[in-house]
């Protein structure tokens, strides 16, 4: 019997609280986004920002927690934006909306950071000391062919080994991390920019790299559209990932049902079910409905796991809508039981 799991990828919206808050710390202008060694009161206000994630998912009655990612200015970006060997150049547009990112310029070697693990051992230890202490952590990172796409290479001067070099880099830092029951790597740009013909299994062994430096389950998440269908093959036959995201809001969710019907599907399946750019909140019944739409539509499947996430990241909603999004999907799998 498949087990329903209501999780997300995380990278929430700041409190409103905390954005005046660390406005007046940090300052407004592109030199004063997050570089990786802040101290002091700074710190001390993201410290409070990913204790109130966490409260946040446990009071919703989420499956998986993730830390929140509160610190990441720079979205997806993030871990190369404040690494050593990497310059943060102009303000680039984060895809295709109104948000923006410093493009991280890599210009030397990209070795072990361990910014990311901080944090998780920071909400490992939150959960740890909440009264579900037994909450299972999920850890989130860039997906390596969305990251080598958002960032500049001024060091390796060849793009299949500049990918390959940050799926090492991610998977170092993954080596690093606190347990953690789930891994979910971030990987848009799938969808929005896919590999060119022919150098899909480029991009298919640099997400495998990174997949198999642990031992939870990976969840590859792809968002804003279906896969095209080739690359849909290739990821299913050599990603090493256990389920695939896949985006039910957007409005080719058919060609996403044709891909599963047609090249099959990985062990498990993660479904984008409650839009992560609108403020409109589903009801449970209908995240419900939606997953029973799709496992309708692919009856040969048996999945191990369906995740029920959002279809992209929350960091685009209000505080209020993103909190009710979380409930909505820990009260859908009541609803599937």
């Amino acid at each position: 019997m498949t087990e329903r799991v209501a999780a997300t990828p995380g990278i929430y919206p700041l409190p409103d609280w905390a954005k005046g808050t660390l406005s007046d710390l940090k300052g407004h202008q592109k030199g004063d986004l997050l570089s990786g060694d802040e101290g002091g009161e700074i710190a001390e206000t993201y410290d409070e920002v990913r204790a109130e994630f966490v409260d946040d998912q446990l009071e919703a009655g989420l499956d998986r927690v993730v830390e929140g990612q509160g610190r990441w200015d720079d979205m997806i970006a993030h871990p190369l934006a404040v690494h050593e060997g990497v310059e943060t150049g102009g303000i680039v547009r984060y895809y295709d909306n109104n948000n923006f990112y410093r493009d991280p310029r890599v210009v030397d070697d990209l070795g072990f950071s361990g910014d990311v693990a901080a944090e998780l051992e920071a909400a490992a230890d939150l959960i740890a000391g909440s009264a579900a202490g037994d909450a299972p952590l999920a850890a989130t990172l860039p997906g390596p062919y969305s990251l080598a796409e958002l960032a500049t290479d001024e060091h390796y001067g060849d793009d299949a080994a500049f990918q390959a070099a940050v799926a090492d880099f991610l998977a170092g830092e993954l080596e690093a991390f606190p347990a953690h029951e789930t891994l979910f790597l971030l990987e848009p740009s799938l969808v929005t920019d896919p590999p060119a013909d022919g150098t899909e299994e480029r991009a298919t062994d640099a997400i495998a790299t990174v997949a198999g430096a642990t031992d939870a389950d990976v969840v590859v998440q792809t968002y804003w559209g279906a896969l095209d269908e080739k690359l849909y093959a290739h990821l299913v036959d050599e990603a090493d990932a256990d389920a695939l995201g896949l985006d039910l809001v957007a409005g080719d969710r058919d060609d996403t049902v044709y891909n599963v019907q047609e090249y099959g599907a990985t062990d498990s399946v993660s479904l984008g079910l409650v839009d992560g750019q609108n403020t409109l909140i589903e009801e449970p019944e209908t995240v419900a409905e939606r997953v029973e739409w799709f496992e309708g539509r692919v009856p040969a499947a048996d999945f191990e796991t369906t995740y029920l996430t959002p279809n992209t990241e929350l960091f685009y909603l209000p505080e209020n809508k993103y909190r009710a999004k979380l409930k909505a999907l820990a009260a859908a799998t009541e609803v599937l039981e």
